[in-house]
């Protein structure tokens, strides 16, 4: 079995990919307000600052800021995914059961990254918000509903014209 190696920085930044296991699903933008919920309910019990997301129908990416001496975002993670299915069954989602007895909604792994620098963290924010125009699902970064592009646009970081149909550079991040 492969061990997975993950950097574990007490009140560390760290830059999330998490996706579904059917990449075709709509899933996540069908059941907003169930991962909403699962976002507000891990964090109420496993504080973190979400410093940025943008949720697409089968993945979303994220920013988040552990508390000092914390570096347990595997069980953040663990409680999200699993909030967010059982809000999925109790709504009569049907959802298959792998060889494990596991839900099969969820990839199992998940990408992260941990930020370095203010530089690594601004190019992180752009990629997460530029993600919808990337895949095709909006012309511009403002389109996409599901996404802390706009509160960042309220808070001046932002232009709203930012994220337009022309392409970012690519380099280092995961999906």
């Amino acid at each position: 079995m492969v061990t997975y190696r993950r950097n574990r920085l007490p009140g560390g930044t760290y830059f999330f990919t998490v996706t579904l296991r059917n990449r075709d699903a709509t899933t996540l933008t069908d059941h907003i307000d169930a991962l909403r919920q699962a976002f507000r309910s891990t964090r109420n019990k496993y504080p973190f600052t979400l410093d940025a997301v943008v949720i697409l129908p089968d993945h979303l990416h994220t920013i988040w800021t552990l508390p000092l001496k914390d570096d347990d975002y595997p069980t953040r993670w663990r409680s999200l995914k699993s909030l967010f299915v059982r809000a999925l069954k109790k709504r009569g989602i049907p959802l298959s059961r792998d060889a494990k007895g596991e839900y099969a909604l969820w990839q199992r792994r998940y990408w992260e990254h941990t930020i370095r620098d203010s530089e690594d963290l601004s190019r992180h924010m752009d990629y997460i918000h530029y993600n919808p125009v990337k895949h095709g699902l909006v012309k511009r970064a403002r389109d996409w509903p599901h996404s802390s592009f706009h509160r960042w646009v309220e808070s001046g970081v932002y232009d709203l014209d930012w994220g337009g149909p022309e392409p970012l550079e690519e380099e280092g991040y995961g999906e």
